[in-house]
């Protein structure tokens, strides 16, 4: 590893990273992107009643915010990240290739999402994704709560997801 360690934020990370960082950057990540594909079953679900949250997913690209963290503290975050995003292995944690928004090339640490998982929902029906965002409440709040700050958040830094936009209006609209 470099001087610097580079994780990768495609949902919550973006909105509640949780952690000290030296740099936000925005970047993409290709060869996966964002999909409502994971079953919550804890955060923002529990096992009766799941909820949906993000999981990075094969195919496409994504696009994202880089954190920079000084390598001093690269132990300690990620860390703090695998106890968080970890708690069940439905992500696959991994060191992939980012283009930052000034063109530089960097390895990140992104969470991808493992299909083999039982929690894995892949493409589901739009009326099963509502349904599953509208119920999910967990130990961090609802998917209904996640999903909307996550596109305010995109939104904010320049990076709107229309996909879920229109998918929240849906999920608002009954």
């Amino acid at each position: 590893m470099n001087d610097d360690f580079w994780v990768f934020a495609y949902g919550s990370l973006i909105w509640k990273p949780g952690f000290d960082y030296r740099d936000m950057v925005p970047a993409t990540l290709f060869g996966w992107h964002r999909a409502l594909c994971i079953l919550s079953t804890h955060y923002r679900g529990q096992p009766e009643a799941p909820g949906l949250v993000l999981g990075l997913d094969r195919g496409g690209s994504c696009r994202g915010i880089a954190y920079r963290v000084d390598a001093g503290q690269a132990e300690d975050v990620r860390r703090y990240l695998d106890a968080r995003e970890l708690i069940t292995e439905v992500y696959l944690p991994r060191f992939s290739g980012l283009r930052l928004a000034d063109g530089r090339r960097v390895r990140g640490y992104v969470y991808t999402a493992r299909r083999d998982h039982l929690q894995y929902a892949g493409r589901l029906p739009v009326e099963e994704v509502c349904r599953l965002v509208r119920r999910g409440v967990g130990e961090a709040g609802s998917s209904r709560d996640y999903l909307a700050a996550t596109v305010s958040h995109l939104a904010a830094i320049g990076l709107a997801d229309t996909g879920l936009g229109r998918l929240l209006d849906l999920v608002d609209a009954d």
